[in-house]
């Protein structure tokens, strides 16, 4: 399919829905904190997105808190307030497995995990240059609880 120039603005129109946008600003809830010792990054290798974590987790290893800093597209940042309102409580298998299963959904091979939050960003999975910020949160969680001693 080729977009034209006046097509441009409607398609992006349709992606950067004022959800994804409200839940871009509502990361701000999880700023960073540097007390927050387990700490992971990820980078898109296809848009350039950063995202750095800091976690805390309880003695069962469950997240009890999260810090986020990033350099992301509003899909980026959506997927990532995703991640952070549904991260508490959650532990590295349980992140693992969503992060197995937004793989799969983006290459249409699966539905759209049970993660909270998730449905915003629902029409980034047509949008292939946004697939790299949309799991930057759960790839910087998983190097994040990889730190853990």
């Amino acid at each position: 399919m080729t977009i034209t120039p006046a097509a441009a603005p409607a398609r992006a129109a349709t992606l950067y829905t004022p959800a994804v946008l409200a839940a871009a600003i509502g990361l701000a809830a999880w700023p960073w904190d540097d007390s927050l010792i387990l700490r992971g990054e990820a980078r898109s290798r296809t848009c350039g997105s950063s995202l750095a974590i800091g976690l805390a987790l309880d003695g069962a290893g469950q997240i009890t808190a999260i810090g986020i800093r990033t350099h992301a597209c509003a899909i980026g940042q959506a997927a990532a307030h995703a991640f952070a309102s549904g991260a508490r409580g959650r532990d590295r298998a349980a992140v693992a497995a969503c992060r197995a299963a937004l793989e799969a959904w983006l290459a249409g091979e699966g539905p759209l995990p049970d993660w909270p939050g998730l449905d915003v960003i629902a029409a980034a999975r047509d949008h292939r240059s946004r697939h790299g910020a949309i799991g930057l949160a759960w790839d910087a969680a998983l190097a994040a609880f990889a730190t853990q001693v």
